[in-house]
Formats: C-alpha cells, structure tokens, sequence
C-alpha cells in the first residue's frame, strides 16, 4: 500500500479587477448617498414667514372638572369639539379623558 500525504491547501490570494474595484467604490458612494439623505436636515428655509406660537393661559384642572368644560370657558362662541383637539394636542395628552384634578393645562387663549 501506498500512502498519499497532503499538505496544506494553497488558497488564491483575491484579486479585484478594475472593474470590480470601481464596482466597490460606487457601492461606498451610493451607500453614503443614502445615508445622507436619510440622515440629513428635514428643515428647508424658505422666504416665508413663520408663524407666531399661539397665546396661551395655564388652567389648573378641579375634582369634577371635565376637558369639555374648560374648553367652553375658554372658547364660549367657537367649536368646543375643535377646542377640545387643540387642548390635548397642545398637552400631549393620549386622550380628553387622560386628565386628572390637579394636572395644571396650557388651553389656548381666543
């Protein structure tokens, strides 16, 4: 019998191309390309105005006291609905119904 002995297998070393070194380099600008315009600014300006904050009074919530009634103290001649939008909006409550006696609201002023 005879024995084979095998030594270690010569792996090729990679070689790029110019082709493909320039495929590798275009894959690094349009990944860079993408990153910028996912990352980048969200603001444009513009020649535009801006508009002013809205005025508002901080109104301090009372045992009982609901969203609806103190939007229409606040708003007696407007849409008390709409009123209502613009105090939770304003807040950031989760819902009209989120507020507790003691929680101080920022309601606009009409």
């Amino acid at each position: 019998m005879s024995t084979i002995t095998i030594g270690p297998i010569a792996t090729p070393a990679v070689r790029l191309t110019r082709r493909g070194k320039l495929v590798i380099l275009m894959a690094a600008f349009a990944a860079i390309a993408l990153l910028a315009l996912v990352l980048g600014p969200a603001v444009v300006a513009t020649d535009e105005p801006g508009s002013a904050p809205q005025d508002t009074q901080t109104v301090k919530i009372m045992a009982g006291e609901t969203l609806w009634q103190i939007a229409a103290e606040a708003n007696p001649h407007g849409d008390i609905r709409d009123t209502v939008d613009d105090i939770v909006r304003l807040n950031s409550l989760p819902s009209a119904s989120a507020v507790q006696p003691g929680t101080e609201l920022a309601v606009p002023v009409y």
